[in-house]
């Protein structure tokens, strides 16, 4: 029998060419009836990279994206704190790329329907729950729009790849608290724009009291234009709903940022433009001690999920795929191939949980502004030595496997 993945997000359609990639049998199941392009950028470490030039879309991944050049960290008043190449410009064998979300989803999707056949996606199959016994699974579906029960699905054994909410999870969890609130709030967009700094830069400024700016290309235009991925972070203690797709009100957060004009970008000018504006709640789930329940298992932000920092969130996804893939092709004990795969992944990935909330990338910003008090510097080299900042960088690199040495390896 097959393997059944609940979700037909990034995570789920990697895995299902993992699968495929190892003669596995697989189908997706995904709760809406059609694809459509949503969301914003997304930034795909070398590490994330590696493993879909292994499944071969590289190319067409790169005909679609930026490739960044540069990390650059910068302070409120525009300041440059520290820069340091990235992708292979910093020695990796992969490029790191900055790619639309949108256009990455529709990259995997073709290629899961090319590859495997339109019939190994299956859509508008909402997941209900799920009973198992010695021989499979036996996955029960309402249609989307409705609550008409679908006929169910049977499979060896059965991934949740269904996201922050997971239904797959809740089963085994029915008493989780809905979300960790990290005490921010994120407002998300895209607005098409001139290149700044070396066109390929990704900026982060900050810091996050009183408001924190993460800012990258992902598209080229033929016109010499960009097109802009940003996301402002800003303390609040209100959490709304967790929805990646929440519309989000410019002048809720502006007036924070509406001096910013530095002389390599204007942000309040870029933030006028944007085409559209998004609002997401820093959340998190607390790590927990299993994903793996017999012929069950979770994948992705069913699994861990994280803050959105540090371009990790999809990339552990695609990390969970190929980890499942191979430890299913080498135990015929496919439960006991899900402990495995369990046992590698919930260490490592709970590791990464922890340290977005305490020391992600632009902890860099935040120790400069508490040596400074927010104020200016006239050389950075007095507030914090280049490699003390090299230091931060590399410590975030290692927990999260994308320093250069395992990346290569």
């Amino acid at each position: 029998m097959e393997v059944a993945l609940i979700g037909g997000g990034i995570g789920g359609l990697v895995a299902a060419l993992y699968l495929h990639r190892q003669g596995i049998p697989c189908r997706v199941y995904e709760a809406h009836p059609e694809y459509k392009p949503l969301g914003v950028g997304v930034n795909f470490l070398p590490h994330a990279v590696r493993r879909l030039t292994q499944l071969g879309l590289q190319e067409k991944l790169a005909a679609l994206c930026v490739a960044p050049k540069e990390f650059v960290w910068f302070n409120r008043h525009g300041q440059l704190i520290y820069r340091e190449p990235c992708g292979v410009l910093a020695g990796y064998a992969v490029p790191h790329f900055s790619i639309h979300r949108a256009d990455l989803h529709r990259v995997c999707y073709e290629a899961v329907c090319e590859r495997l056949g339109k019939d190994a996606v299956v859509m508008g199959h909402v997941f209900t729950g799920l009973q198992q016994d010695e021989r499979g699974v036996t996955l029960n579906f309402s249609e989307f729009g409705s609550r008409r029960d679908l006929p169910p699905g049977r499979a060896a054994v059965a991934v949740g790849c269904d996201g922050f909410r997971s239904v797959v999870r809740r089963q085994f969890y029915p008493a989780e608290r809905d979300a960790a609130f990290g005490g921010v709030n994120m407002w998300r967009g895209v607005s098409v724009g001139k290149p700044f700094l070396s066109g390929a830069s990704v900026v982060r400024a900050g810091p996050l009291d009183p408001g924190k700016m993460v800012l990258y290309p992902i598209r080229n235009h033929a016109d010499g234009t960009q097109l802009m991925n940003f996301a402002f972070e800003v303390k609040k203690d209100e959490c709304i709903a967790n929805d990646w797709n929440q519309p989000g009100r410019l002048e809720d957060f502006l007036p924070i940022f509406e001096d910013w004009h530095f002389d390599w970008c204007d942000v309040p000018d870029l933030l006028r433009r944007a085409e559209f504006i998004l609002e997401y709640p820093m959340v998190d789930r607390d790590p927990i001690d299993r994903w793996t329940f017999g012929r069950v298992t979770l994948l992705g932000d069913a699994a861990h999920p994280m803050y959105p920092r540090g371009g990790n969130g999809a990339a552990q996804a695609i990390i969970d795929a190929e980890r499942l893939a191979a430890h299913l092709k080498a135990n015929a004990d496919w439960p006991a191939a899900l402990e495995n795969y369990q046992d590698e992944r919930l260490p490592k990935t709970s590791k990464i949980v922890l340290t977005n909330r305490s020391t992600p990338p632009d902890f860099i910003i935040e120790t400069v502004e508490m040596r400074t008090k927010g104020q200016p510097f006239q050389d950075i080299r007095e507030v914090m030595s280049e490699a003390e900042m090299a230091d931060i960088s590399e410590k975030y690199k290692r927990v999260a496997s994308f320093d250069l040495q395992s990346v290569n390896e």
